[in-house]
């Protein structure tokens, strides 16, 4: 029987999917107005760089960091009196916990948070200074949601799944509602997936008030389950490890957002390396001005790998869904980025190791500009006269033609160096991929 099945959801039965509609997502917006901040949409500074008239969503910028609240605050505003005494719980990666936290305690309900064990710190904290109880089980998102749900039938507690309940993909829905009424004459809306509410909200909106848009949804190489679920048109289980867009990492997608992206409402989906996500965060910090996590800056990186060819000198909104970034990712993103485009050079070479040998090798390195970020001798484990040490360095310079000047100089100045191998050309269009094509008219292949 459903009813005796721990993980049965009478709102996300495979055998009943539901339809969301238009007007449902419209009194959404009305419903949850003034206690959503109506996020702006302005024009993103790489623009000409990027070759488009790209637009970014900034939902980073809700209370809680995410487009989260939006579903959440909508699907609590819709429970009866006995529901809201036995109080919610949710399973969650991070951001939907901390939405449910914040909201749930505004509202005077109780709730409980379940996220495993390896969810990023930063939300962790968060959650539980927003109000929920919180509970760490398992290691992977599958396992929470089985331990929350087992407490929510002991409890009666009501269980708001995070990307598939109709009522917060309704919720998620107003992200478009709010897009279509800020900028004028779109011709494609990019946006990020894990479970689907986000991008299958915003779709239903945008192909009602435009049917010409273009929508594309967004994953990484790791976190690709909607795109295997459409490919072999059935919901798979996807293995999915550490990922730095850990707010796209669903196993399994949703019930009703694979129902109804299905129905032609996406354009395509495509899959974008991690390592490019990494580049974008960096990118946006640098050039934008603000910090987005890994979910957020797919979209863009998407763009930045060279995803939509189709997209140039288009009119182009991208979704910025959340800023919730540990910092220690935070620097290993820009890092891994600046590293990527030839910004941070790891090498060894071997010096003299008398008074000033080192001193000259870096005196060389300043006279070209080139940063000295760490410089490590090694003297034991190298083969020649005991009078040589290698020197493992790393150094920032200001992109690859600098990079190219160092090497030279180094390679004519000292025989015995070692540079990885790097290669500007082959890390233009490396880990990246198009998804299944899921428009009747596929005018995002049209030139």
């Amino acid at each position: 029987m459903k009813n005796e099945d721990i993980e049965f959801d009478e709102f996300c039965d495979p055998d009943n999917p539901r339809k969301i509609k238009y007007d449902d997502i419209l009194a959404a917006s009305r419903r949850i107005m003034g206690t959503i901040i109506r996020t702006p949409c302005t024009r993103a500074h790489m623009s000409e760089k990027l070759g488009m008239e790209l637009f970014l969503k900034h939902e980073f910028l809700q209370i809680t960091g995410c487009f989260k609240e939006r579903g959440v605050r909508n699907t609590l505003m819709l429970l009866n009196d006995e529901q809201k005494k036995y109080g919610v719980i949710a399973a969650t990666t991070g951001n939907h916990g901390c939405a449910v936290s914040y909201h749930s305690t505004s509202m005077g309900v109780p709730s409980i948070v379940v996220m495993h064990t390896f969810s990023p710190i930063t939300k962790i904290n968060r959650c539980e200074r927003f109000g929920a109880k919180l509970m760490l089980h398992g290691t992977d998102m599958a396992m929470a949601k089985h331990y929350a749900m087992t407490i929510a039938k002991e409890k009666k507690m009501t269980y708001i799944n995070g990307f598939d309940h109709p009522n917060v993909i309704e919720g998620q829905g107003t992200v478009g509602i709010e897009i279509m009424e800020q900028v004028s004459g779109i011709d494609a809306v990019i946006v990020p997936c894990g479970g689907g509410s986000l991008l299958c909200g915003i779709a239903i909106v945008c192909k009602h008030l435009k049917p010409d848009i273009e929508i594309y949804g967004v994953e990484t190489d790791k976190t690709a389950s909607m795109v295997e679920a459409l490919r072999k048109n059935e919901r798979v289980h996807f293995n999915i490890e550490a990922s730095i867009a850990d707010g796209l990492g669903v196993n399994k997608v949703g019930v009703n957002t694979f129902y109804n992206l299905k129905q032609g409402l996406v354009d395509k989906m495509v899959v974008v390396s991690e390592d490019w996500v990494a580049r974008a965060i960096m990118h946006i910090v640098e050039e934008e001005k603000f910090v987005v996590e890994g979910a957020g800056a797919v979209c863009v990186a998407a763009i930045m790998a060279g995803l939509f060819p189709n997209l140039k000198g288009k009119r182009v909104v991208a979704i910025a869904s959340g800023g919730n970034i540990d910092t220690t990712t935070l620097a290993r993103a820009l890092e891994r980025g600046m590293a990527a485009e030839g910004r941070l050079v790891k090498f060894k070479v071997t010096v003299c190791d008398r008074p000033g040998g080192m001193a000259e090798m870096c005196g060389l390195l300043a006279n070209l500009g080139v940063t000295l970020r760490d410089c490590v001798p090694e003297r034991a484990w190298i083969k020649g006269d005991v009078f040589s040490v290698e020197l493992k360095v790393i150094v920032e310079t200001r992109g690859w033609d600098h990079t190219k000047e160092m090497v030279e100089t180094i390679k004519k100045n000292y025989k015995e160096c070692y540079f990885q191998e790097m290669s500007e050309k082959s890390d233009k269009t490396a880990g990246t991929r198009r998804g299944p094509c899921l428009a009747p008219n596929p005018v995002c292949m049209q030139k």
